[in-house]
């Protein structure tokens, strides 16, 4: 994305999570906005409110060419959703690659590379489906985006073919440090 299509005018009123605080807030329409990272299917925008994070279904109010590039990677998502019958056992490598489609909105590396994910299990349940379950931390634990977080690796999640069900638990323990974050994630910040 060139630094000149970067800065937009909403097209139109659209919901948006503030950040740090995770408060949900309505951005007017053809306020001005600046996108500062475009990871995971979710848009990290300066307005004149301060950061805000704006999901990838409102795209569209950020203007026609993002909106076209969400509508093809949602249908991709649903394409692949359908091509395993139902029953069949997730594979658990492409859980993990849908979890790296998840960004804390003001860092560029995603959760499994940060070291936030701790755990995924992929359980049987009694209808013959599978539930994913993922305990994960957060960078700091007074982080309002938290939940959004949490609600975002589980719509993904969810896009992996075998999948019924989800739940991204939320703990402090062990507390998340800068040894956690992998190699990858270390290069994009520069830590290396």
């Amino acid at each position: 994305m060139s630094e000149e299509s970067q800065e937009r005018s909403l097209t139109r009123e659209v919901e948006a999570v503030q950040i740090p605080s995770g408060d949900r807030i309505e951005l007017p329409a053809l306020t001005k906005v600046h996108i500062t990272q475009q990871l995971g299917g979710s848009y990290t925008v300066m307005t004149p409110y301060g950061l805000a994070r704006i999901d990838g279904k409102d795209a569209d109010a950020l203007g026609a060419d993002l909106a076209a590039e969400q509508a093809t990677a949602a249908e991709e998502a649903k394409e692949a959703k359908t091509e395993q019958p139902t029953g069949e056992e997730p594979d658990e490598e492409a859980i993990w690659q849908q979890l790296k489609n998840v960004y804390d909105p003001e860092i560029p590396v995603n959760i499994v590379d940060l070291g936030l994910v701790y755990s995924m299990n992929v359980d049987p349940t009694d209808n013959g489906g599978h539930r994913v379950n993922v305990q994960m931390t957060l960078t700091a634990p007074g982080c309002g985006m938290g939940p959004a977080i949490a609600e975002d690796a589980k719509s993904k999640v969810t896009l992996v073919p075998g999948v019924d069900d989800a739940e991204v638990n939320l703990t402090w323990e062990p507390a998340w440090d800068q040894s956690m974050i992998s190699e990858e994630g270390r290069m994009i910040l520069g830590l290396v």
